[in-house]
């Protein structure tokens, strides 16, 4: 076996990332606890906010998503969020875990949504000029802004 397939061999196997991950880890930290800041150090820093901030945003999704929902008693909601707050990722684990995946809430707004869609393709350019008319008769707009919405509502 040349070097070469070895190589190629290699790196189709899950340990080579690892190896390569575990690398530049050790590097990031061999200047810890010195005066010097190099580019791993601040490669790390960047890797350890962006988790950071992910954490936090998840949080925040989750807090919101149970407050929302209205299949949770105050009382289940309190428990959660109890849960996420003494055991954050095991709490934000279980909970995404057994979460349903449609609740009768997202079916309700699915619902609004579709219908206020079929509404909004209901109305038609020429239903749209007969309010125009009819709020330029009762003297609600002026001429020159019946013209202009009147363009608009036609599509030009």
């Amino acid at each position: 076996m040349t070097a070469f397939t070895t190589t190629k061999h290699l790196l189709g196997r899950p340990i080579v990332p690892i190896l390569a991950l575990m690398t530049l880890l050790v590097s990031a930290c061999a200047q810890v606890g010195t005066n010097s800041f190099t580019f791993w150090d601040a490669i790390f820093s960047l890797i350890a906010f962006f988790f950071w901030f992910m954490f936090i945003w998840i949080f925040i999704s989750l807090f919101g998503d149970i407050f929302r929902r209205n299949d949770l008693s105050g009382g289940m909601k309190a428990v959660w969020l109890l849960a996420l707050v003494v055991l954050p990722f095991l709490g934000a684990l279980i909970y995404i875990v057994t979460r349903p995946k449609v609740t009768a809430q997202d079916v309700e707004l699915l619902t609004r949504a579709d219908a206020a869609q079929k509404a909004a393709a209901a109305v038609s350019p020429a239903d749209q000029i007969a309010k125009l008319q009819e709020l330029k008769a009762a003297g609600a707009i002026t001429e020159p802004e019946y013209e202009a919405l009147k363009k608009k509502a036609i599509g030009g």
